[in-house]
């Protein structure tokens, strides 16, 4: 009886070993595939694992959300000035034409408003007659003229704050 319990042991034996081999095999191919899955997400020459590769990208993207919280930053900051400087810039125009003399000649005169956000700016007339021209310019502040204006000058100014068009004149046959 012993030998057929050392042959039944053997044979056990054999078999477990023979299990275990077969768990070692698959277990080997499972890992080939995961190496091969892990080389198309690291690349071929990289030594890291995944963790260490996880918390490299992590690093990286805090780098980069830094870098573009300061980028964000310094644009706002420039905005603000390009937003200033604008503030300042003619944003307000009208355009008015108009006959100083009743005469013939047609609408040669031309008042224009030039106003910033403020409303201040200038405001120019040229009168024109056959032999002359006049240039006038008047500085306005916050709306307020320095010297009175003529009733084509206040028409360029509501012109220029309507934001609408002038009426057309009249044209010549």
């Amino acid at each position: 009886m012993d030998s057929s319990t050392a042959g039944i042991v053997a044979l056990v034996a054999c078999a477990v070993a023979l299990a275990a081999l077969v768990v070692a095999a698959t277990a080997l191919v499972r890992l080939r595939r995961l190496r091969a899955d892990q080389r198309v997400l690291l690349g071929a020459s990289s030594t890291d694992d995944l963790v260490a590769h996880a918390a490299r990208l992590e690093q990286e993207f805090r780098s980069l959300h830094a870098y573009v919280g300061d980028v964000a930053a310094r644009l706002d900051g420039r905005l603000g000035t390009a937003e200033g400087r604008l503030d300042t810039t003619i944003a307000f125009r009208g355009l008015v034409r108009f006959d100083a003399y009743n005469e013939m000649s047609g609408q040669q005169s031309v008042a224009i408003a030039l106003l910033d956000a403020e409303q201040s700016g200038i405001v120019m007339s040229s009168i024109h007659h056959r032999d002359q021209a006049r240039l006038y310019v008047k500085h306005v502040v916050g709306g307020e003229p320095e010297y009175p204006l003529s009733p084509e000058e206040i028409e360029a100014v509501r012109v220029a704050l309507a934001r609408e068009p002038p009426p057309e004149p009249p044209r010549l046959p």
